[in-house]
């Protein structure tokens, strides 16, 4: 029997709370709309997580802007268990004469590779891994990690990972993490652009697939103070402008190639500053601590998940080329950052390492929270703000970090941090972490 509707199409950002958000249209509208978009607002930027407008911000209620669709980063699946497709096209906010908007998170992303490019030569791999929980699954209990685990919830993995597919994702891997009902899904490496892209699909994806299952799933960092935390460990790696491996060096400390070295040590340089953008929410903090296998310190360390940076290991297994596995991962992150945003001031951070020729940092052993001083010092650890009030007063005071935006970017994000803030105040940790565990 024929449908008596025709499916919609999303057109969407997602916005500085991590929520996509857009306008949706019939299919056959889709074509007519790619050259001119779709309206949307400036204020839009100041929403928070909790559906109200951050005050104050710089936007008030005049102004108009559009969404125009990026037709090659259309994901489509019919395999959700919905009544129609999912189906959405990610989008660069303009002004109305097409011009690139200040606060469109996608075009900053784009800009900042293309600022690494023009510099360097060197392009972006990237991919995003996402850790989240199934809450109402009613699931018996189970051993981390096991086999078992993974069946319990059966058949949802096996629907999952073929959306994504369809979707044109290219999910590598799901798994049975170690929180209580807790699961970790990849996707192939890609450019960055379309990683930060994927991102996205992967949380929308996972979470319909789960609601047509009459679960929730949820990416928040922490869903009660004492579990397990969901991280999002950004991987990175470079190309050279004839498409080669450009990370890789086995003569160098880590295996670092010079250019990743410095890169690295810009990351490393900034990071207290850009830690509210890549861990954006107030219960995120509740994750960043020394012991909880997420990230404390800025840290450069060879396979030892505590850093911030972890140098990723290689398999030379059927002769496998390690300079083409070889790769960086970013771990002070989580599923309340943009995750073009996030991407974008790791690539701003880095590049500036690159300019500035920084040779590669020390890479750390042991474990900085029982450091003196002294030590610490000596290795360049410095600890990440342990809030995020902390986190964003380091983001206002790093004047490099805040000259990569304009001036009414870096308010917004800052106002709608402080809406957060401000609503968890003498709020306790169960309460923070439950709200946010039903919001993402």
């Amino acid at each position: 029997m024929t449908p008596a509707w025709e499916p919609l199409v999303s057109i969407v950002t997602t916005d500085l709370a991590a929520i996509t958000r857009g306008r949706s249209v019939t299919e056959s509208k889709l074509e007519r709309l790619a050259a001119t978009g779709i309206g949307w607002l400036q204020a839009n930027l100041s929403l928070t997580p909790f559906n109200a407008i951050a005050d104050p911000n710089p936007w008030g209620s005049s102004g108009d802007l559009r969404i125009l669709p990026d037709m090659g980063a259309r994901f489509r699946t019919g395999k959700t268990g919905s009544a129609t497709p999912f189906d959405l096209v990610f989008g660069d906010i303009v002004q109305l004469d097409g011009t690139p908007w200040l606060g469109c998170t996608r075009t900053m992303l784009r800009d900042a590779l293309a600022a690494l490019k023009k510099a360097t030569g060197l392009s972006v791999i990237a991919t995003f891994e996402h850790e989240f929980q199934i809450f109402d699954g009613g699931f018996p209990s189970s051993h981390s990690l096991s086999f078992e685990a993974l069946r319990r919830a059966d058949p949802f993995a096996p629907q999952l990972m073929a959306a994504l597919e369809e979707a044109g994702i290219a999910p590598e891997v799901i798994i049975a993490e170690f929180g209580e009902d807790q699961f970790e899904v990849t996707h192939a490496p890609t450019d960055a652009l379309n990683a930060a892209d994927r991102a996205v699909a992967i949380r929308e994806i996972t979470r319909e697939t789960a609601r047509n299952t009459g679960w929730r799933a949820s990416f928040a960092p922490k869903t009660a103070p004492l579990a397990v935390g969901n991280g999002v460990h950004i991987h990175f790696s470079f190309i050279d402008s004839e498409g080669n491996p450009a990370t890789y060096d086995p003569a160098r400390p880590g295996r670092l190639s010079a250019k990743a070295g410095a890169f690295c040590a810009g990351v490393l340089r900034h990071l207290p500053a850009l830690t509210p953008m890549t861990a954006a929410s107030v219960s995120s903090y509740y994750r960043l601590k020394p012991h909880s296998w997420s990230s404390s310190y800025t840290w450069l360390a060879d396979q030892d998940r505590e850093a911030t940076l972890r140098i990723c290991p290689t398999v030379s297994i059927g002769g496998r080329d390690p300079a083409r596995q070889f790769n960086i991962e970013y771990r002070a992150a989580d599923a309340t950052g943009n995750p073009y945003l996030s991407l974008a001031v790791i690539i701003r951070a880095g590049l500036e390492g690159l300019n500035a020729n920084l040779p590669t940092p020390p890479l750390v052993t042991g474990d900085p929270s029982v450091m003196d001083e002294t030590a610490l010092k000596s290795l360049g650890l410095v600890r990440l703000p342990e809030t995020l009030d902390a986190a964003l007063d380091a983001l206002l005071a790093d004047r490099i970090v805040t000259g990569w935006f304009a001036p009414e970017f870096i308010e917004t994000f800052a106002g709608v941090k402080k809406a957060e803030i401000e609503k968890f105040a003498d709020k306790p940790a169960d309460e923070v972490c439950d709200t946010y565990r039903k919001l993402y």
